[in-house]
């Protein structure tokens, strides 16, 4: 029986950064990986030209669901950022 190792997702990026309770300003700081970014631009790509299978739509689907939470929670951290910053600019 061999053991099949597939590459992360997107998704499990994202789930493993959080678990390393990341600063406020490495959520700021969050880029997609090169194989992530790769991926999605093919996935695009697919779509413009009308080429992506169901499946494909689905993966694509979930790419851009992801994006939105990560936009939202980068939106989050500015404000943090920005609330402790105004804080210390005070005190």
């Amino acid at each position: 029986m061999a053991l099949v190792v597939s590459e992360p997702t997107p998704t499990d990026e994202v789930l493993d950064f959080l678990l390393a309770a990341p600063t406020p300003e490495a959520v700021i700081a969050l880029r997609p990986s090169p194989a992530a970014q790769a991926r999605l631009r093919y996935l695009l790509d697919g779509q413009r030209n009308a080429g992506l299978n169901d499946a494909e739509r689905s993966e694509l689907e979930s790419y851009l669901h992801l994006e939105h939470f990560v936009r939202r929670l980068k939106i989050r951290a500015r404000e943090k950022v920005a609330a402790a910053s105004g804080l210390t600019q005070r005190g």
